[in-house]
């Protein structure tokens, strides 16, 4: 709808007023690229790469990446904004909005591309040598430093340089800066350490590590993952807390009772589609996390819409600044709950009682003693490590899938993806090919959150508690959005 009414707008000016062609951000120039050729959506597949690169080199750490992602878009932002006709920049300042005659793609893909360079060479740093190679396919010189804020490799790099420094110290500890940190990136400041031990519950309503494969024939129980990430400063909501929801149900009540019975007859008749949803969702090897997956997600309505740079610009940075915000509010109700996962309770509720479940790889579905059970998930990597309450998956599905209904207007999506069930987590299964359709935005955020739940890495209280949390993060961010687009 919006790509049309964009290119009724430019005939009409066209034809009317060729002259000033070239002077406002909202036309869209003859010939633009669109969709997947134009830079803006280029540098985001180039993102997912950079995202699924760091997944392999330092194992899932959605959080982490949600911010690299978000901080990204920002930066990319910024630096348009300075060729928009009122958009206002987070980070950037004392960098004047430069001529409407300088409002020219050229100058726009400029601008982003060095905004983008800098900045993910910053974040993934590894990686820099890719992002260097794309910048010349682009014809622009990867070693060009400038800061002059007339020019658009100047005002690129100014961008990056803008949110770099303003979000040192934001309570993410990359640089092992934080009160208490021991100088390494990402180290625990906080202390936190788990009431319970990966051999001992002593508080069964709160969180317990649990054991993993090593791969090598030994086995070791993963640390809570970033235990301070509650503590990180968030761009568009007040607080972490500002939507932080009630309690999870407790040992003793009817509804935990319920929901422990729920999570074990799910999955001891999952189906091929079920699985295929669960590891869909999961995101497997070469994860881009839930932010990237997001992201995914609406470079699909990119391509189906047909996005210009402008429209992707925009749609990008409200969608990651979701989710970089929904982790902090998911994390914040993580560390305050301390919440147990499934993969405890079950034991705790069922234990000397003969139960169907998942026996693990090569064993397929089979009684085991309720002791035993555990998600449907590799033996490499069983469980995420930190509190359950409430759902990551659903509090970030909940919220970008919001912010792309909110932004098209529209909740109707159309994606679908394909897969084989189970190849990812039981080596020589020939599960169905399932196609997974995905007809509207809600309905996928509601598929990835029940999707935990089959999985049997979360209790529904979680998935229902994390789609409203991040519903109410994507509102709080559409005004947040709105102010930077210079619409409020």
């Amino acid at each position: 709808m919006k790509t049309a009414f964009l290119v009724l707008v430019t005939a009409f000016t066209f034809f009317s007023c060729k002259e000033h062609q070239n002077t406002s951000q909202s036309l869209v120039e003859e010939n633009e690229p669109t969709g997947v050729n134009n830079v803006a959506y280029k540098w985001g597949k180039m993102a997912l790469t950079a995202t699924a690169n760091d997944t392999e080199r330092f194992l899932p750490r959605p959080t982490i990446t949600s911010r690299y992602l978000g901080l990204i878009s920002i930066s990319i932002f910024d630096a348009w904004s300075r060729y928009d006709e009122k958009s206002i920049p987070v980070y950037l300042e004392n960098v004047e909005r430069r001529p409407a005659d300088e409002h020219t793609l050229k100058n726009k893909e400029i601008a982003i591309s060095y905004a983008a360079f800098t900045t993910m060479s910053e974040y993934y740093y590894e990686d820099t040598p890719l992002f260097a190679d794309f910048m010349k396919e682009l014809g622009l010189d990867p070693t060009n430093e400038s800061l002059d804020p007339n020019t658009p490799e100047g005002i690129g790099n100014l961008a990056a340089k803008a949110v770099i420094e303003a979000r040192r110290g934001d309570g993410s500890n990359q640089y092992g800066e934080e009160k208490g940190s021991n100088g390494t990136s990402y180290f625990n400041y906080t202390g936190y350490q788990p009431l319970n031990s990966a051999d001992t519950n002593v508080d069964p309503n709160r969180w317990q590590p649990k054991y993993f494969s090593d791969g090598k024939g030994g086995k070791f129980a993963p640390e809570c993952l970033t235990p301070f990430w509650d503590k990180v400063t968030p761009v568009a909501l007040t607080s972490g807390d500002q939507f932080r929801p009630g309690p999870p149900p407790m040992i003793g009540s009817e509804q935990l009772e319920k929901e422990v019975q729920e999570v074990i007859e799910m999955q001891a008749n999952l189906t091929d589609y079920q699985k295929a949803l669960v590891e869909f969702m999961r995101d497997g090897p070469q994860s881009v996390q839930q932010a990237g997956h997001w992201l995914k997600f609406a470079q699909d309505v990119s391509r189906r819409d047909q996005h210009t740079l402008d429209q992707d610009v925009k749609m990008y940075f409200y969608n990651q600044v979701v989710a970089m915000d929904a982790f902090i509010a998911s994390w914040d109700a993580k560390m305050f709950y301390d919440y147990a996962r499934p993969y405890a309770l079950v034991h705790e509720y069922y234990r000397d009682q003969k139960i169907k479940a998942w026996g693990g790889e090569g064993k397929g579905m089979i009684e085991v003693d309720g002791s035993q059970w555990r998600p449907y998930s590799p033996e490499t990597f069983l469980c995420p490590p930190f509190p359950s309450y409430v759902s990551g998956h659903s509090t970030i599905s909940g919220g970008c899938a919001e912010a792309l209904k909110i932004w098209t207007g529209s909740d109707t999506f159309g994606s679908e993806a394909q897969l084989v069930a189970g190849a990812m987590t039981e080596p020589g299964y020939k599960g169905d090919t399932i196609t997974l359709k995905f007809p509207t935005f809600t309905e996928t955020a509601e598929m990835a959150g029940i999707s935990r739940v089959l999985g049997g890495y979360h209790i529904q209280a979680d998935n229902v508690a994390g789609l409203a949390l991040g519903r109410n993060v994507a509102k709080e961010a559409w005004k947040f959005y709105k102010k930077h687009i210079g619409e409020e």
